[in-house]
């Protein structure tokens, strides 16, 4: 039977870091950090605020300091990426003589809790001991929603989710089951891993499983990490459905669709067009050789490589039609720097 969010109010604060890594979104920043203490005070929930700042040139580290005085700032000096920007934060917290908070929420810049979101997060891990970490539902600024609940991948999925082979069929099984599109978005329910834009994990479960795997620089982290804090082991999840499926049902990671949080997704990779293709790919790369081998890696590689040759000639065919031509010339200029990429990266 699944656990009921109807709680009550908790009865002692709980002991909360909130850890927050940004880079060039100080606006956007800024709104979170409004809307965190508004939801902390929604719950009369006290948190402890670590914003990391991956080297912003926009003036983030003064703004935070200035208008958000409580909230503690960690210059990284240099733009470290989602993983190691947060795990600079989770190591001072781990390593505090009193044994760090009893929960973190890890929290992109680029969100906003609606009402007492955080502190329902937190009421949900408090009344359910076995729940190693849960998030909200996520809705983009227009208030549609954001798909966030994930089956773990199978090599089928690495290759039709997420890439421009995606685009010829889009509505493909192997994407659907992996964004549990056969189950209710608005019920409560377990799922394999959660996008981590607003995840709160129990701190017990990070000492146990480690923390975030740094060769990843962005992307596919959070989706590793999840298998870690639940089952500790670096093999994959079984590839067909049924058996994925009882690995799903083991999860102790948990959606709560009536706890909101907003996400104005990408801000601060859009920033950066060629790059975030380049370490989605990458980081995808890394996660089918860890889990399926350097053979299916590499022939996800060939396969991911001539989805964007498929793209460069579709959008030189537009070019040529007159079709749009100053956004053909930009994807045609970054689908050869990502194929480039692809032909120089190696898989670690």
């Amino acid at each position: 039977m699944l656990p009921s969010l109807r709680h009550s109010r908790c009865a002692h604060t709980a002991m909360l870091a909130i850890v927050i890594v940004s880079w060039n979104v100080k606006e956007l920043l800024r709104r979170c950090l409004t809307a965190v203490k508004a939801s902390l005070a929604a719950g009369n929930l006290a948190a402890e605020i670590i914003v990391v700042d991956n080297d912003s040139h926009d003036g983030t580290p003064a703004m935070v300091r200035s208008e958000f005085p409580d909230v503690q700032v960690i210059e990284a000096g240099a733009n470290l990426g989602f993983t190691a920007g947060n795990n600079l934060a989770l190591r001072r917290l781990l390593q505090r003589p009193d044994g760090g908070p009893e929960f973190v929420l890890l929290l992109n810049p680029d969100t906003e809790p609606v009402a007492d979101a955080i502190p329902q997060l937190v009421a949900f891990l408090q009344n359910h001991p076995a729940a190693i970490a849960v998030g909200p539902r996520l809705l983009y600024g227009d208030g549609s929603l954001q798909s966030s609940r994930r089956r773990f991948p199978t090599p089928l999925t690495m290759v039709w989710e997420s890439t421009p082979w995606e685009r010829l069929w889009p509505n493909n099984p192997w994407k659907r089951q992996y964004h549990c599109a056969d189950r209710d978005p608005h019920r409560i329910q377990r799922v394999g891993w959660l996008v981590g834009a607003a995840l709160l994990v129990r701190t017990a479960a990070i000492r146990q499983a480690g923390l975030l795997d740094e060769r990843f620089f962005m992307y596919s982290e959070e989706l590793e990490w999840q298998w870690r804090l639940q089952w500790r082991q670096p093999a994959p999840p079984p590839p067909n459905g049924s058996r994925s499926e009882s690995v799903e049902v083991g999860s102790q990671i948990w959606y709560l669709p009536e706890v909101t949080v907003i996400h104005h997704e990408g801000q601060s990779s859009e920033q950066v067009p060629v790059g975030r293709h380049r370490y989605f790919q990458a980081s995808r790369l890394l996660l089918a050789r860890m889990w399926y081998g350097w053979p299916a890696a590499a022939l996800l590689r060939r396969l991911i490589w001539l989805g964007y040759q498929y793209e460069l000639v579709v959008e030189a065919l537009k070019l040529a039609l007159g079709h749009r031509p100053a956004l053909r010339r930009q994807r045609i200029v970054t689908y050869r720097q990502v194929l480039d990429a692809l032909d120089r990266l190696a898989i670690m």
